[in-house]
């Protein structure tokens, strides 16, 4: 298993030669640093530490500078553990980029969902409204609490409370496009969180890999410089057109 940090942008589209769009969500890749090696020998399973994002110096504590130190990398602001197969094709203090993922792979995206606040059951479970009219007074409560036994509210009831802000993992979306120059990933769908917040790409637990789709890419046309030899005729019928006015004008006197 592989993966990497990024942050979310945005959401766009992309045109196949087919004559189907497919939304995607742009996923910026920052350098992300290898900041520690776990291995079954000392730790009792393999995983790496990815680290990205640079953090102010005002800003880390003693703990993150040592550890940071140790792996001889700048402290960072966001960590996360990983779980890989051969420890061993890693080393401490290496880089890893947009390149991690080819173009037909499947992953799996995980981020932290939007937060909500505290909302009500319809909003957060999707209950059914009371009526509107006919001296009804139920309109957006949540109905029965459950039998008159045992006399309590029962563990799991639906109730208004918190919304959003968990952890959320999309299975099984699509790496349509792999862009190492300006370092960003495009995944089909949409995957979970604000724009600029963290989310973490993995290789799908349901493996598989489709083709690659065929996407329209739009290259703008390189327009060419004028050569000098344009310069000189377009200066001459300038200086043309100038004398040709004067002799009008001196004819018209």
């Amino acid at each position: 298993m592989k993966g990497i940090l990024g942050r979310k942008v945005g959401m766009t589209e992309k045109f196949t030669k087919d004559g189907k769009v497919i939304p995607v969500t742009v996923v910026s890749i920052e350098p992300n640093v290898v900041s520690q090696i776990k291995t079954v020998e000392t730790d009792g399973y393999n995983a790496i530490q990815l680290a990205t994002v640079d953090k102010k110096e005002k800003h880390v504590s003693k703990p993150e500078a040592g550890h940071a130190k140790k792996a001889g990398v700048a402290p960072k602001r966001f960590y996360k553990e990983l779980r890989v197969d051969n420890p061993q094709d890693y080393t401490l203090g290496s880089t890893l980029d947009a390149s991690t993922f080819t173009v037909g792979e499947r992953v799996d995206v995980t981020g932290t969902s939007k937060g909500k606040g505290f909302q009500g059951v319809i909003k957060r479970h999707g209950q059914s409204r009371g009526p509107e009219t006919h001296g009804s007074d139920y309109h957006r409560r949540p109905g029965s609490m459950g039998t008159m036994r045992p006399m309590r509210v029962l563990k799991g009831k639906k109730l208004a409370g918190h919304m959003g802000a968990q952890t959320v993992t999309i299975q099984n979306l699509e790496i349509i496009e792999v862009n190492t120059t300006d370092n960003y990933i495009l995944v089909s769908g949409n995957i979970p969180g604000a724009k600029q917040s963290l989310v973490v790409i993995k290789s799908s637990v349901k493996p598989g890999k489709v083709e690659p789709k065929e996407i329209i890419v739009y290259e703008e046309e390189a327009v060419a410089e004028p050569t000098e030899e344009v310069v000189e005729t377009t200066e001459e019928v300038a200086e043309e057109t100038v004398a040709e006015e004067k002799v009008e004008e001196t004819t018209e006197e």
